[in-house]
């Protein structure tokens, strides 16, 4: 049983005056434990998709089962981590792992010590009393992945996490993320413009034409680059032929 299915998504925005249909007949499985990344040119739906997948948005036509079940965005299942942190700047750092624990009412003494080892585990030593400001960017990234992996989501979304970071900080966070959801054999889903980014993190990258969004292609990373953290992956040689391949593939699907 496959741990994540999408059947026949299909999503139009409806104005008084038009109907701009986003997705089309978008049918996926994704395996637990598995790490895919949704790549495509700008508009295919990508985001959208990601938000009807966590249940923010019903699907015009279509449904999302997750272990088998419909996606309820009242359930605890899902973690989304965007582009930006969004932590709370009047809270301290602590507050912000919290949050999450607290409005599910499942906040103990156990998981509190739970988040604030995985914030040490992430190199955030002696923060739990500093503001989000005192932080650097990638500093605060990792506190919105400590908040999201506190609640122990089934299903971890993420939204170009990386995307306004500098590169050297984007490079360590890769690794270090990559390696958490190993760690904790998290099932994820990225969506990300950039390339190098989706084959050095995925198992499996999933190509996207535009208007309306459809799956043109799906690209499995070769086990040689899976078995390295992404820094390594980079750095092997089957990583450029895989590139250069998705390369071609995302140019022929840019309007002439």
């Amino acid at each position: 049983m496959d741990f994540l299915t999408l059947k026949g998504i299909q999503h139009t925005y409806f104005t008084v005056s038009s109907a701009t249909t986003a997705l089309k007949d978008i049918s996926l499985e994704v395996k637990e434990g598995e790490f895919v990344s949704f790549l495509g040119p700008s508009g295919c739906g990508k985001t959208t998709l990601l938000s009807i997948i966590a249940g923010l948005i019903q699907p015009t036509n279509g449904k999302v089962l997750l272990e088998n079940k419909p996606v309820n965005r009242a359930e605890n299942d899902i973690g989304y981590m965007l582009q930006q942190d969004y932590l709370f700047p009047w809270k301290t750092i602590e507050e912000n792992i919290l949050l999450g624990l607290k409005i599910n009412r499942s906040l103990d003494d156990h998981k509190r010590e739970q988040t604030l080892s995985l914030l040490r585990q992430m190199g955030l030593q002696n923060v739990e009393a500093d503001y989000p400001k005192q932080l650097s960017g990638g500093m605060r990234q990792r506190v919105a992945l400590v908040r999201t992996l506190a609640t122990e989501p089934k299903l971890l979304m993420l939204d170009e996490p990386f995307s306004a970071l500098d590169f050297q900080t984007k490079l360590k966070l890769e690794d270090l993320v990559s390696n958490t959801l190993k760690r904790f054999n998290k099932t994820a889903i990225l969506v990300t413009h950039d390339i190098g980014e989706a084959i050095a993190m995925s198992d499996r990258i999933i190509l996207f034409s535009a208007s309306p969004g459809t799956i043109h292609k799906s690209f499995p990373v070769p086990s040689e680059l899976k078995k390295r953290p992404p820094f390594a992956a980079r750095n092997h040689p089957l990583f450029n032929d895989l590139f250069n391949l998705i390369w071609k593939e995302l140019e022929s699907l840019e309007p002439e």
